[in-house]
């Protein structure tokens, strides 16, 4: 049965390899969430170079008048800086494909280890994985929402994004295990 599994983790991240290659890579779907274009970007770039030097996680926030609520309206920007710049994308690539074969190994794994009457049905296979697919919307996607966050259209979308994705990746991993084989 652990070669079952493997197999049904490994199609899952095929899948995973073919999923992103298609929405991110023709249709742009990351790109046009985590990438907008900012005006005078040389400017706000050498502003950012000159005053973020180490890796983390930034917040511009107005400023606060003293003794006063934070003013009402004004934008609080969000930086993120990994320490990581573009010579760096092949290793960061071989690690991603890495966690595209592991996470629908390891589902397949806990998807073999369910009952019988999850396992004796396509469909409630299938659901099990929607259910992990909810589980990283909610606490990824939907937790990213709000100040310096993302604006609440876009982590809806990488919510169901993620839905849609374990979904399919269920499909595949559902068709490849069967019942009465547990990976022990």
């Amino acid at each position: 049965m652990a070669k079952k599994v493997i197999l049904a983790g490994v199609l899952g991240g095929i899948v995973i390899i073919l999923w992103t290659f298609v929405l991110n890579g023709i249709f742009g779907f990351r790109s046009s969430i985590d990438m907008k274009k900012v005006p005078n970007e040389a400017q706000v770039y050498a502003v950012l170079q000159e005053n973020i030097a180490a890796p983390g996680r930034y917040v511009c926030n107005p400023q606060m008048p003293q003794d006063a609520p934070p003013p009402h309206g004004q934008p609080v920007f969000g930086i993120f800086y990994s320490g990581v710049g573009h010579e760096d994308a092949g290793q960061m690539m071989i690690f991603e494909l890495l966690i595209f074969i592991l996470a629908p190994t390891l589902a397949a794994w806990l998807l073999s280890q369910t009952s019988q009457q999850i396992l004796t049905s396509y469909g409630r296979k299938v659901l099990f994985f929607v259910a992990i697919g909810l589980l990283f919307a909610f606490f990824s996607n939907l937790s990213d929402y709000g100040i310096a966050g993302y604006p609440l259209g876009d982590a809806l979308l990488l919510g169901l994004h993620n839905i849609c994705l374990w979904t399919v990746i269920g499909l595949v991993v559902a068709w490849k295990i069967k019942p009465g084989e547990r990976a022990d």
